[in-house]
C-alpha cells in the first residue's frame, strides 16, 4: 500500500502525472538499452554479410586469376592459325588451339583472339593463312563464312575504338576489311540485345562508329604510316571524353560507417585486411622469355604446305626468341573488355589479346556467383570500372531495378578491387534490406513483453493508487461519520440524563426522556455492532453458525427485533409472508441475518424520512428456482442509477460529508453484502415506484 504521506493531497490527475514520470524514468533507459542492443544485432548481421561479400569477391577474384594465368601462359605462336607441334626438328605443324570455332574461351564472353603487328596489320587465329584453301584444313564453306564474319566483327570493334586502322588493301585478305558500316550496325544491334538480356547500363558511342565508317578508304590509306601501337599504351590512361554509363561511383551516396566499424574490429582481431587498391597481386605476373618455332610463310600456289600440314614432307621451321609482357586490361568505349599483351620478337613489337563481351562476362563470372549467395536477397552489386558504374545487379527484394546513380544510394556493405590486371574493376555491395540477426526476434519479443509490462504496470499501479486514495478518503469520511454518529447520541443521552438527575422534568416528560435515552442507546449499540463486525470481517474471517430454521420462524423472530425500531422512528411496519415460503427451511446464522435486516431497515428509515408514505415493508416468498426471497422496501426517493452498483462498497456514501442530511457511516450496506455472501446468499437492489427495494435470496436446504 502507498504511504499516507504520499497519498495525502493526491487526486487522479496528480496520481497520473506521478505514475507517468515513474514509467518514463524506467521506459526511457530501457528503450535506450533496447535500441543499443538492436544496433548491436544490426551491426553483427552487417558484419556477417560483409564477410560473405568479402568471401564472394575473393572467390570471383581467384576464379578470374586462374583464367588469366591460363591465357597468360599461351605461347606467342598460339595467336597464329598454324603452330609447330612438339620438336621443331620433326617438321610437323597443326592448328592452333585458338583457331577452334566456336571460339575456345579462356574467359567467359570471349568474342575472339587477335594480333596486331608494328604496322597495325590485324590478324586472327580464326582464319587460315593467305593463299590456302579452308577446305584443306577441314573447314566447310559455311563455317569459313562464320569465321570470316566473326573476324570482321573483331576488326570492327578494334577499329571503332581506334586500336587498328582499316586499310584498303586488306579487303583482298578473305574480305575481312569490307562492309564496316554493316558490321558496326550489327554490333549496335547485338549491344542492344545484350543490354536487354543482362540489363547492362553501357552504351557505345555510335558517332565514333559512324564517323569511322564514313571515312573513305583513300583517306584512311593516307594515315597508314601514322599508325602507332602506342594507342594500346594509352588505353588505361585517364580520358576526358564523356562515356554514356549509368553514373559515377563518386555520385552514389554510400554510408560507410558500419563498414569502418567492421574493419576496425577485424584490425583489432589481427585479421588480414584487404588493401584499398584491392587484393594482393597474383604471383608470377612478370615478363617472361620463350623460344618459339613458327612455320615460314609460303607462296599461295605452293602446295607443299598442305603436305607438311599432313606431315608427309619437310617443312621449313624458323625459331625465335620472344619476350612476353603480362596481360593488361581495359574497358573500351564500345562496351567491350579487352585483354592484351605486348610481345617483342626480332626487335618488333606485337600486340596480342582477346575481346570480351562485357555483359556475358559479368553475367557468367559475377551475376551467377552473386545470385547463389544470400547477398542477393538483401543487397545490390555494383560493378565499376575506375569511377564509372558499368553494371548493376539488384537483390531479389529490390522493388525496382536501379537505373541511375541516385537510385543506388544505400548503406555500403563492402567494396574492393580485383587483382591485377583486373584491378580497374571494383565490386561494390550496397544494402537495400538488412535481414535481422538471429537474436532480433528474441529482442522483438522482449521489447513487446516490456511494453506490455510497462502499460500493464502503469494501469495496475494507477488502479491501486486510485483505490488507495479512495480508501484513504473513505476512511477519513468514516472517522468523521463515526465521530458524528457517536457524539450526537452521547450528547443527547448526557443532556437528558442530567435533566433527569437534577429533577427538572415532570412525570410526563420524564417518560419521554427515558424513551429517547433508550432509542439513542439502541442506535449506539447498532453502530458499535457494525464497527465491531467490520473489524472482524476486515481482520479475520467472521465465524458463522449456520443452522437450519424455517422461514416462518425466522420472520417472526426478525419482526420482534425490528418492530420497536420502526415504530419509534414513526414508520409503519408491514409484514408480507408467503404461506409456501413459511414452511421452507434454510441454513442460516440467525444473529447475522437479524443484523442484515436491521441494517436494511435502518437504511430505509434514514433515506425515506421525508417520504409522504412512511412505511417499511418486510416480505418473504418462494421463487421458482427453489430459493427464498427476503425484501425490505421503503417509499422514499430511491437511489440514482449511477450509484446502484456502488452502494455496497465499503465507506461509500452518496452524499458529501460536508453537505449530507442523513446520518450513517457508510458501512451498513457493505456489511449486509459481505454477510449475505458469506452465508451463500445474494443481495441486490432495484428502484420501485415509489422507493427502493433491497432483495436477499438464500437457497432452500435439502
Amino acid at each position: 500500500m502507498l504511504p499516507n504521506s504520499l497519498i495525502k493531497g493526491f487526486d487522479k490527475g496528480r496520481l497520473r502525472k506521478l505514475l507517468a514520470v515513474i514509467v518514463l524514468a524506467l521506459a526511457v533507459p530501457t528503450a535506450v538499452l533496447i535500441w543499443q542492443a538492436y544496433g548491436q544485432l544490426k551491426w553483427e548481421a552487417f558484419h556477417q554479410y560483409r564477410g560473405v561479400a568479402e568471401e564472394l569477391t575473393r572467390r570471383i577474384d581467384t576464379r578470374l586469376n586462374g583464367m588469366i594465368r591460363t591465357a597468360d601462359a599461351r605461347s606467342f605462336a598460339d595467336y597464329t592459325f598454324l603452330v609447330v607441334s612438339g620438336d621443331p626438328s620433326a617438321n610437323f605443324v597443326q592448328r592452333s588451339p585458338l583457331s577452334a570455332y566456336p571460339v575456345t574461351e579462356d574467359l567467359p564472353g570471349v568474342l575472339g583472339y587477335f594480333q596486331v603487328d608494328t604496322r597495325g596489320t590485324f590478324s586472327t587465329p580464326l582464319l587460315p593463312p593467305e593463299g590456302t584453301e579452308a577446305a584443306s584444313f577441314g573447314i566447310s564453306a559455311s563455317e569459313f563464312n562464320d569465321r570470316r564474319q566473326l573476324a570482321q566483327k573483331i576488326l570492327a570493334v578494334l577499329a571503332t575504338n581506334r586500336l587498328v586502322q582499316s586499310r584498303p588493301d586488306i579487303s583482298v585478305r578473305r574480305g575481312i576489311g569490307t562492309t564496316f558500316a554493316a558490321t558496326a550496325a550489327v554490333l549496335e544491334e547485338e549491344k542492344e540485345a545484350d543490354e536487354n538480356e543482362y540489363g547492362a547500363f553501357v552504351s557505345k558511342d555510335k558517332d565514333d562508329v559512324d564517323g569511322f565508317d564514313a571515312k573513305p578508304a583513300e583517306q584512311v590509306a593516307d594515315k597508314i604510316e601514322d599508325y602507332s601501337q602506342q594507342v594500346f599504351d594509352q588505353l588505361n590512361q585517364p580520358r576526358d571524353d564523356a562515356r554514356a554509363y549509368s553514373g559515377k561511383v563518386s555520385e552514389i551516396n554510400l554510408d560507410g560507417a558500419l563498414q569502418k566499424k567492421s574493419e576496425a574490429v577485424e584490425r583489432e582481431g589481427a585479421r588480414q585486411q584487404v588493401a584499398d587498391d584491392g587484393f594482393a597481386d597474383a604471383p608470377g605476373r612478370s615478363k617472361r622469355r620463350e623460344r618459339i618455332a613458327l612455320p615460314e610463310s609460303v607462296r599461295p600456289a605452293d602446295s607443299e604446305l598442305m603436305r607438311n600440314v599432313a606431315g608427309t614432307s619437310d617443312l621449313r621451321i624458323s625459331t625465335f626468341e620472344s619476350e612476353i609482357d603480362p596481360f593488361e586490361f581495359s574497358y573500351l568505349d564500345s562496351g567491350h573488355f579487352v585483354l592484351f599483351r605486348k610481345v617483342w620478337r626480332d626487335g618488333e613489337r606485337y600486340i596480342q589479346g582477346l575481346l570480351v563481351d562485357q555483359a556475358a562476362f559479368t553475367q557468367d563470372i559475377i551475376a551467377e556467383s552473386f545470385a547463389d549467395t544470400t547477398l542477393s536477397d538483401m543487397s545490390n552489386l555494383i560493378v565499376a570500372y575506375e569511377d564509372d558504374v558499368i553494371h548493376t545487379f539488384s537483390g531479389r527484394d529490390s522493388s525496382a531495378y536501379p537505373s541511375v546513380a541516385e537510385d543506388l544510394d544505400a548503406t555500403l556493405l563492402y567494396r574492393n578491387r580485383l587483382t591485377a590486371p583486373l584491378n580497374s574493376l571494383e565490386l561494390i555491395f550496397s544494402i537495400n534490406r538488412l535481414p535481422p540477426g538471429p537474436g532480433a526476434s528474441v529482442l522483438g519479443w522482449v521489447t513487446l513483453v516490456l511494453v506490455i509490462v510497462f502499460i500493464g504496470g502503469f494501469a495496475v499501479l494507477y488502479r491501486l493508487g486510485l483505490s488507495q486514495i479512495n480508501l484513504a478518503r473513505q476512511q477519513q469520511d468514516f472517522v468523521s461519520a463515526v465521530s458524528h454518529e457517536l457524539k450526537t447520541p452521547l450528547t443527547s443521552i448526557r443532556m437528558y440524563g442530567e435533566m433527569l438527575k437534577e429533577g427538572w422534568a415532570d412525570e410526563e416528560k420524564r417518560q419521554s426522556y427515558y424513551d429517547y435515552i433508550h432509542d439513542e442507546s439502541e442506535r449506539l449499540s447498532r453502530l458499535i455492532a457494525n464497527v465491531l463486525q467490520l473489524a472482524r470481517i476486515t481482520r479475520t474471517e467472521p465465524q458463522f453458525e449456520l443452522k437450519p430454521i424455517t422461514v416462518g420462524e425466522l420472520m417472526s423472530n426478525t419482526e420482534s427485533k425490528i418492530s420497536s425500531q420502526v415504530e419509534s422512528a414513526g414508520f409503519e411496519l408491514r409484514i408480507k409472508r408467503d404461506g409456501g415460503a413459511d414452511e421452507a427451511t434454510i441454513r442460516i446464522d440467525e444473529d447475522h441475518f437479524a443484523q442484515i435486516i436491521i441494517n436494511l431497515v435502518d437504511n430505509a428509515i434514514k433515506f425515506s424520512a421525508n417520504a409522504q408514505e412512511k412505511a417499511i415493508e418486510l416480505s418473504s416468498k418462494r421463487t421458482a428456482d427453489n430459493r427464498i426471497l427476503f425484501s425490505v422496501r421503503d417509499f422514499g426517493p430511491g437511489i440514482p442509477k449511477d450509484q446502484m452498483k456502488k452502494i455496497f462498497e465499503l465507506f461509500y456514501r452518496s452524499e458529501s460529508e460536508l453537505t449530507r442530511e442523513t446520518v450513517g457511516t457508510g458501512i451498513g450496506l457493505a456489511i449486509v453484502h459481505q454477510l449475505t455472501i458469506a452465508m451463500n446468499g445474494s443481495v441486490d437492489m432495484i428502484n420501485v415506484e415509489p422507493g427502493a427495494e433491497f432483495r436477499i435470496m438464500f437457497p432452500i436446504a435439502d
